[in-house]
């Protein structure tokens, strides 16, 4: 990595420990580890002077450079366990980079599980983050399918109730979308970064597609996973 100002960095943090799916990082989709597919959006996006792989694992530093990412450090021990927040890996990823003479006015984290991520929606999202100013971060975002209002709790015998009570017989379109973080990507100034702002508290969200949007936490989502990202390949095949 030669010294230069980058305007934007893509920083995918991909450790080696994840839990409820070993390995999820480098797990095969599609014929391919997960994360390359998220490497090459970013690569061919257009978007981004830097992208780099913040990881813990040698083996995962291996096959992100191997697809073209730089992995120019190790992620260290301490910010690499299961309840190391966001920003700090990221905050330390902006400070490594500027050892190496790199520095961003924006720093987008691109989560390596997102293997449907769209180049139009990291561009989108970095365009809505720059036309508010009063926000620090831009975060990908989808509507909950379903009023959260009518949610409903189960109790170990099964019977459910619900939440709030008090909107048993309102009709669904009466009750206020709410929307979730969609586990794709968070658009972040870089000071906002480093100095630990809550994401967020302090975020414009950006819409996202339910219907291609795949987030992998669970086996679960995998075997979904491996199905919707089947249909969206066959979508954008140009055959």
């Amino acid at each position: 990595m030669t010294e230069s100002e980058a305007r934007h960095v893509a920083v995918l943090p991909a450790r080696g420990g994840s839990k409820r799916v070993p390995r999820k990082n480098i797990r095969s989709l599609g014929g391919r580890p997960v994360i390359a597919w998220a490497i090459d959006t970013c690569l061919t996006s257009g978007l981004f002077d830097e992208v780099v792989v913040s990881t813990d694992d040698s083996e995962i530093a291996t096959i992100a450079a191997g697809l073209g990412a730089s992995v120019p450090f190790m992620r260290p021990a301490e910010l690499s366990d299961d309840h190391t927040p966001l920003a700090p890996v990221i905050a330390h990823a902006i400070r490594e980079l500027a050892l190496h003479g790199v520095s961003a006015e924006a720093v987008c984290c691109v989560y390596p599980g997102s293997p449907s991520l769209q180049a139009e929606d990291l561009r989108g999202a970095l365009e809505a983050l720059k036309s508010s100013p009063d926000a620090a971060f831009a975060v990908g975002v989808l509507e909950y399918p379903h009023p959260i209002q009518r949610a409903l709790e189960r109790d170990p015998d099964g019977l459910i109730r619900m939440l709030d009570p008090s909107h048993a017989l309102t009709r669904t379109q009466d009750l206020t979308p709410s929307w979730h973080d969609a586990g794709q990507f968070v658009w972040g100034r870089t000071q906002a970064w480093l100095d630990g702002q809550p994401i967020l508290g302090n975020a414009i969200g950006y819409e996202l597609a339910a219907w291609r949007t795949i987030d992998l936490d669970t086996e679960a989502d995998w075997t979904r996973a491996e199905v919707v990202f089947r249909a969206i390949r066959d979508l954008d095949s140009p055959d």
